[in-house]
């Protein structure tokens, strides 16, 4: 199940969004209701962050997390959530204690600050209480910039 901080994120940039938008009237509009669909269910995602330095992949309800010290991995399946500006997927880390590990890709320019690429989407990674911020790509929607930078 997805956090409830990511949801209420994702339904707080929504009406955030209307309020700076002047919409008006009292019917609902459709960006209130509307899921995001800017990455399709089949589209594999690839995140990264620095500082720790940290990979992710996920796939078909599966998420593959990597680390310095960890380069192998853990992989693990993952609940995917379509709020308001983005998506949300939750799972739990086997092997650390049963820690639960939530990732919000939302669409925005990100830069790594450590290659000269441009990435299409922002990543927020949250392990139990710990943050780690990232970029994110996928199949179907690259970064620009070199492949080995």
């Amino acid at each position: 199940m997805i956090a409830p901080s990511l949801r209420m994120v994702f339904s707080a940039f929504g009406a955030l969004t209307l309020a700076g938008c002047g919409a008006s009237g009292g019917g609902p509009d459709a960006r209130e209701t509307t899921a995001y669909d800017g990455i399709a269910s089949g589209e594999a995602i690839l995140l990264s962050g620095t500082e720790p330095f940290w990979n992710a992949r996920i796939e078909e309800g599966t998420m593959r997390y990597t680390t310095m010290e960890d380069q192998e991995g853990r992989e693990f399946p993952v609940e995917r959530f379509a709020g308001n500006n983005g998506l949300s997927f939750s799972g739990t880390i086997p092997g650390e204690g049963g820690k639960s590990i939530d990732v919000a890709v939302t669409p925005g320019e990100c830069s790594d600050r450590m290659s000269d690429r441009t990435y299409p989407f922002v990543a927020t990674v949250v392990i139990g209480s710990e943050t780690r911020s990232g970029c994110a790509y996928t199949d179907r929607q690259p970064f620009s910039g070199p492949d080995r930078p």
